[in-house]
């Protein structure tokens, strides 16, 4: 007999990878101020309506051999990759949490960041169509969130846009040129609404980690210097998941070495 835990853990998954399906849409239109809704789902290509059968997460792509059923034309292996990504997190927050208020609101959050992540990689913006409303959306559920309350969460949002605020115009006096986007700002704000102002100082300590070491990797790697240009939202929705899954823990860590 199969474990009811098992069954609730796949129903988990598939709902993230639903959801990642129109994450993909998200991700393919929100660049183009495009509707999300309107026209339906399509062939880039050829205008094929996808039919439901041919929009199955993960199992369509497999199915179709990552080409359009009506032209051939290959489909970006990031759509399943999304599907599955956000599967995948869905599953580690059911895990983690459980069902109830609070995964709903991490579940949120989190597809969120998988659009912004696809969205700062390939175009380097953040729109404003995310954090705008998801610092609304943070600090109204903060009301509901035993621990976090409004006035941590308005901390957040001030100490999450402002930090970024100043490192980017000390930043712009410095070098004489911009070296962060608003969207990265809005984007810190958006996470301080959803944590407070604590879970500010262990993300923009990750990131900026995070940024280090890949940054500095790439720009060897590819033989660039300090101009090369690294979209940090990435780094800051890494360091975002970090908090979520193992941020109190490394936090005791850090606090308790050398005792």
């Amino acid at each position: 007999m199969i474990s009811p835990f098992i069954i609730y853990g796949f129903f988990a998954f598939a709902f993230g990878a639903v959801v990642g399906s129109f994450l993909n849409v998200c991700i393919f239109r929100l660049p183009k101020r495009e509707s999300v809704v309107f026209p339906p789902s399509h062939c880039t290509n050829c205008d094929y309506v996808i039919r439901w059968y041919d929009n199955i997460p993960i199992l369509s792509y497999l199915f179709l051999k990552g080409k359009c059923r009506r032209c051939g034309e290959p489909i970006s292996l990031q759509y399943p990759l999304v599907e599955f990504i956000n599967g995948a997190l869905t599953l580690a927050l059911f895990l983690r949490f459980g069902p109830g208020f609070g995964f709903a609101v991490l579940f949120l959050f989190c597809s969120a960041l998988v659009v912004v992540t696809f969205i700062d990689l390939e175009h380097q913006i953040i729109p404003d169509s995310i954090t705008l409303p998801g610092i609304v959306t943070g600090f109204a559920v903060s009301f509901f969130i035993p621990g976090l309350g409004w006035l941590n969460s308005l901390l957040g949002i001030l100490a999450g846009g402002g930090s970024l605020l100043l490192v980017a115009y000390g930043y712009q006096l410095i070098a004489k040129r911009d070296g962060m986007g608003g969207g990265d700002i809005k984007l810190l704000a958006m996470m301080g609404a959803f944590f407070g102002w604590k879970a500010i100082l262990f993300i923009v300590f990750a990131a900026s980690l995070l940024g280090s070491v890949i940054g500095v990797s790439l720009m060897l790697a590819q033989k660039k210097d300090a101009t090369l240009a690294i979209p940090f939202g990435p780094y800051l929705a890494s360091a975002a998941l970090l908090y979520i899954f193992y941020g109190n823990r490394l936090i005791f860590w850090y606090l308790n070495m050398g005792r």
